[in-house]
């Protein structure tokens, strides 16, 4: 079995491909880091003994999608599944007047994963089987005052994984998505932050077990659920009260 995992050469990617070929599995690892895909690629086929093809591609652009899909046919053709735990974060500032940034920010986050996903149904449909995993964020329960680009995008990718979801009731395609709060990666770290930190090991083994699912949508750690249902019910002009006051 054969499953393609984007954003591999850190944090959940990284250890996605881990318990995944722990468990026999084939991969394909996506990534911009060459040499850290080089690197896991060699560690995993010494210690589990499976194969691991590799490309270094910019998930940010959709022309480095469409050449993908064009060129790698044949290896698409043999995913089981497919894990997007990629993302890309940029503040305001950054993106305020770079079009491209932003461009890039909202394509990474939700865009081509949408557009790549809209491809591989065809191909899951016709075997009428197939694993698709998102990954989204916290930080899309509310309108933030930092990280709008990245949360907006983030949320949007929720609403599509929902829709997957529903659009696949009748079939045997697997859609699971789950929403992380602050996790262990380069992403949290040397941060002050409310609440623990989530191990994405722990994390790793929880999506490998729930391949077989469909309709998986968890919270993760599992904490942020309430947080996120708390938020959900508040009228609007009290959770802007509150955030105005923590920004004091």
């Amino acid at each position: 079995m054969n499953y393609l995992i984007v954003g591999a050469s850190s944090g959940l990617g990284r250890d996605l491909a881990y318990e995944f070929a722990k468990n026999s599995k084939n991969l394909t690892l996506v990534s911009r880091d060459k040499k850290d895909l080089e690197h896991l690629k060699s560690d995993i086929e010494i210690k589990y003994k499976v194969q691991v093809d590799i490309f270094d591609l910019d998930f940010s652009y959709q022309n480095n999608i469409t050449n993908f899909i064009s060129e790698k046919k044949d290896i698409i053709k043999s995913f089981d599944g497919v894990l997007f735990p990629i993302g890309m974060m940029q503040d305001n500032d950054t993106v305020k007047n770079n079009d491209e940034k932003l461009n890039r920010l909202i394509s990474a986050n939700f865009y081509c994963v949408a557009y790549f996903i809209s491809k591989i149904l065809n191909i899951f449909e016709e075997k009428n089987k197939g694993v698709i995993v998102g990954f989204g964020s916290i930080s899309g329960a509310v309108g933030r005052q930092v990280n709008t680009g990245y949360a907006a995008a983030k949320k949007a990718l929720e609403t599509y994984f929902e829709s997957l979801i529903i659009t696949n009731l009748n079939n045997n395609l697997k859609i699971q998505f789950y929403t992380l709060g602050y996790l262990d990666t380069n992403l949290s770290y040397d941060k002050k932050l409310l609440l623990p930190k989530g191990s994405t090991k722990k994390l790793s083994k929880i999506v490998y077990k729930n391949l077989n699912l469909h309709g998986v949508k968890k919270f993760f750690p599992y904490w942020w659920f309430f947080i996120d249902y708390l938020i959900k019910i508040l009228p609007f002009f009290i959770t802007k009260k509150i955030i105005k006051y923590f920004k004091k």
